[in-house]
């Protein structure tokens, strides 16, 4: 029953539920006392409206989604008689993709980004509930990675500018391009190479959702 009045308390806010995990020693620093960790986000395109309707995202000033989510989370964890966790204003960072990787079948892409089997690269982690108790868990999803039967890698060389390489990203590369002119249709449409994953396609973000975070990504480089 506590995990049922759990999702159904995320889900009734416009999120989704991300997985669940007991913590270990290592995250005590930034747990405390918590036992049980329930992470909670976006999948696809189905939660955006919900911040799009609300007065955060209406009102102008910086980092709308985050504060949204600070309100949102925060009152859900106050409710359920939790603390809340967010990936945001650190110094220190909560370690949310060793989490995710602990708490769902997410896999680092060729591009970085965690991938998920359903979701393809169209998701995102917004907070943490840290309960105190100990809550019995199912069994994780182990699904394995899709970019494992990925043949052709279609991400690696749909970047206009190719900032993915062995190396790694070249963050200057991008934002170099979106920041121009050339990168209009990037800004526009989103990351091309995100883009170019197969999985998840029908999954893939709203023209809205894309330009509004193609647009953070740009501005977060700038500071």
């Amino acid at each position: 029953m506590r995990l049922a009045e759990i999702h159904q308390a995320i889900t009734g806010e416009g999120l989704a539920w991300r997985g669940a995990l007991h913590p270990g020693p290592e995250d005590a620093p930034i747990v405390g006392e918590a036992r049980t960790l329930v992470l909670v986000g976006f999948v696809g395109r189905g939660h955006w409206p919900t911040f799009a309707a609300s007065p955060e995202a209406a009102d102008g000033a910086p980092d709308p989604l985050d504060r949204w989510s600070r309100r949102v989370i925060d009152a859900i964890a106050e409710r359920l008689g939790a603390g809340a966790i967010f990936p945001f204003g650190g110094p220190p960072w909560a370690p949310f993709v060793c989490w995710a990787q602990k708490a769902e079948p997410v896999y680092r892409s060729p591009i970085g980004i965690l991938i998920h089997p359903d979701w393809g690269l169209w998701h995102s982690w917004r907070g943490a509930l840290a309960f105190v108790e100990r809550i019995d868990l199912p069994a994780p999803d182990r699904r394995p990675s899709p970019c494992e039967s990925c043949r052709d890698k279609p991400c690696l060389t749909a970047c206009p500018v190719s900032a993915f390489t062995p190396a790694g990203y070249d963050i200057a590369a991008c934002t170099d391009h979106i920041g121009a002119p050339k990168g209009a249709e990037c800004m526009d449409r989103g990351c091309r190479a995100r883009l170019a994953c197969p999985v998840g396609a029908a999954r893939r973000y709203s023209h809205e959702q894309a330009q509004f975070h193609m647009r953070a990504f740009l501005n977060a480089q700038r500071r």
